[in-house]
């Protein structure tokens, strides 16, 4: 199981010791969100603030594009040298385009999906990814409750499964992380739970 904190609950007037807790701790990715203001109704953070904080540490940078022209946003993202870099299904059209673009430059292609958004859309194109990342609370802001049906999503993803990992993301805390255990998640985004307190502890209840 990996833990990828997500770094949009961090707390910015304590993040060097944060990011310290974090290098100490069992998790093995950083997961960094990325708004546009369009395609959510939220404003994040850009590639400066990735290239900053992932200098010195060796967590695994996973990127989750949450914006309306993801290959754009993409370029701007390729000085930081991100591990893996996820779009969603409802912001492109050509999903494989993508897919050739992170195999160019060496990155791991993720795509994602809104809870609104079928799974059985990914049926065709799932396997050329590296990563399915379901949305279990509406993109766009922290701190949402987990929306249980999302569960019925990642056991038909785990039916369908070839190569790519699992990742599910939104109100992941000791209970929710259970319930996607049990039907076979391989990474747990999570954001409020894990910088609210002792990061180490916190991520140590999760596993």
């Amino acid at each position: 199981m990996i833990i990828s904190p997500s770094f949009l609950a961090a707390d910015l007037l304590n993040l060097k010791e944060q990011l310290k807790d974090l290098d100490e701790s069992a998790a093995q990715w950083l997961h960094f969100d990325v708004m546009d203001g369009h395609f959510v109704p939220n404003i994040s953070f850009g590639p400066n603030i990735l290239e900053g904080i992932a200098s010195g540490h060796n967590l695994v940078k996973d990127v989750h594009l949450m914006v309306e022209d993801p290959l754009k946003f993409a370029n701007y993202f390729l000085p930081t040298k991100p591990d893996y870099l996820t779009i969603h299904y409802e912001a492109i059209d050509n999903s494989l385009e993508f897919v050739d673009f992170c195999i160019k430059n060496n990155i791991k292609p993720g795509i994602s999906i809104k809870p609104n958004t079928p799974v059985e859309v990914l049926e065709e194109i799932a396997d050329y990814f590296s990563l399915v990342l379901i949305m279990s609370v509406e993109p766009g802001f922290g701190n949402q409750k987990f929306i249980p049906k999302m569960l019925e999503k990642i056991t038909y993803l785990n039916l369908k499964k070839h190569n790519y990992l699992i990742s599910v993301d939104g109100g992941i805390n000791v209970e929710t992380a259970k319930l996607c255990k049990e039907v076979g998640v391989d990474v747990l985004v999570s954001g409020s739970y894990v910088f609210k307190g002792n990061i180490k502890e916190n991520i140590e209840s999760l596993l």
